[in-house]
């Protein structure tokens, strides 16, 4: 685990490395992100555009829509769109409305 703060002059190589809550990163700290992996490493980044804190940032502005945007049809990106919660239905349904 490692604070966005301390990568920066930072090579990630041969890493697998989780990126949560990457909706409310903006486009400038994903690209921050991005461009420390080093030969070997894979980046997953994840995420839910509905639960965004950042009051800055919105669905459309936010860095994970950004790189998906951006890095859409590249041969070493890949997105998957998961549409289904699987908390609950109530947290279903709170998303959903709210």
């Amino acid at each position: 685990i490692e604070a966005l703060a301390f990568i920066r002059g930072r090579s990630l190589s041969e890493m697998y490395c989780i990126i949560d809550e990457a909706q409310n990163l903006t486009p400038n700290e994903i690209k921050t992100i991005i461009t420390r992996a080093g030969e070997g490493t894979k980046m997953v980044f994840t995420g839910d555009i509905q639960q965004i804190d950042q009051p800055y940032l919105d669905s459309q502005s936010n860095g994970l829509v950004y790189m998906i945007d951006r890095m859409k049809d590249q041969p070493l990106f890949a997105h998957v769109n998961l549409v289904k919660g699987e908390r609950s239905e109530l947290s279903e349904l709170a998303s959903n409305l709210m």
